[in-house]
């Protein structure tokens, strides 16, 4: 199929090496004034990976949107934006495939409710979500992600076009689960960085456990299936997000608690802010999340917010 890919980041250039290696037609598109898509026009290396010649490279949107899939990788906070210029064009026959995770901080809504403000009569719109690292794809290591759409059918043709050896795709079936757990794991993955930076790191079993069931909590007030907390794009997410060396989110956190500065994209950082807001307006106890939210704007002490959490009334853990 051809395929076209808008955002030429770390994730959004490795997406279009996929799906080229599995022989689609794929146009990567950048701004005229992105430096990334300038250095990859010149070089078509990006750091992690090169970029096969039959990929098309183009700052060009309006040849660049008559594909087939329109795959989106952005900053979420810039999705409204994006979609503001793409509202100009006829989509309602394409697929829209978010391969980004988080909320909107100003109205608390999922990335995919943004497209469909836009796009209102396009039924194949999709998130595509799970673990996995460019550093570890690239290197040939396996894993499984997550595929959902509120059309079936979109979620049958999408799986059917993108798996491989390589990615093993499941079909989703709670879409506000999968985009509040996506999305909430960057928030823990923060707060596992923190740990490491404090030199608290045993501490993480008792926060993944903790986290995802606060999560849980969040996605069953907001009317998904709290076991979706505990599915790919949240729970299964946690080795690449709260684990790994690779980790952005992680690796902000680990650095922000040290007085450091970390200028790779940490989405984790807009995502509790906008978690906080469906925290208060549906009522859900979120500790985790406030801490986080405390070091982070408040200005908290990191280490004091952390340990505040161990001195919490006792409870039973269900």
């Amino acid at each position: 199929m051809n395929i076209t890919v808008i955002g030429c980041g770390r994730w959004g250039s490795f997406i279009a090496w996929y799906l080229n290696k599995i022989n689609h037609n794929v146009t990567l598109y950048g701004r005229k004034n992105s430096e990334r898509i300038k250095n990859l026009i010149n070089t078509r290396d990006n750091g992690l990976l090169v970029l096969d010649d039959k990929i098309n490279l183009s700052t060009n949107l309006d040849e660049s949107i008559k594909s087939d899939i329109i795959v989106i990788s952005i900053n979420s906070q810039s999705l409204r934006g994006l979609m503001e210029e793409l509202k100009e064009y006829n989509l309602k026959d394409k697929y829209i495939v978010l391969c980004m995770k988080g909320i909107e901080i100003e109205t608390g809504e999922r990335l995919t409710q943004i497209v469909k403000e836009y796009i209102k009569d396009n039924d194949k719109i999709a998130v595509w979500l799970g673990p996995g690292h460019v550093q570890e794809f690239c290197s040939g290591i396996s894993n499984c992600m997550v595929i959902d759409s509120e059309n079936d059918e979109t979620k049958k043709e999408l799986v059917k076009e993108f798996s491989s050896d390589l990615i093993r795709f499941y079909y989703g079936t709670d879409l506000i689960g999968n985009e509040i757990g996506g999305a909430a794991k960057n928030v823990i993955g923060i707060a596992a960085g923190m740990l490491d930076g404090l030199k608290m790191s045993s501490l993480k079993g008792a926060l993944t456990s903790r986290g995802t069931r606060e999560v849980a909590r969040l996605i069953k007030a907001m009317g998904g299936n709290e076991l979706s907390a505990y599915g790919l794009c949240h729970l299964g997410d946690y080795g690449a997000t709260v684990f790994s060396e690779y980790s952005n989110n992680r690796k902000f956190g680990e650095l922000y608690v040290k007085g450091e500065k970390y200028e790779k994209l940490a989405e984790g950082y807009y995502t509790v802010k906008a978690i906080k807001k469906l925290e208060d307006k549906y009522n859900v106890e979120m500790p985790i999340t406030n801490a986080v939210y405390n070091i982070l704007y408040d200005n908290k002490d990191a280490k004091d917010e952390l340990k505040e959490l161990f001195s919490r009334d006792i409870k039973n853990e269900f």
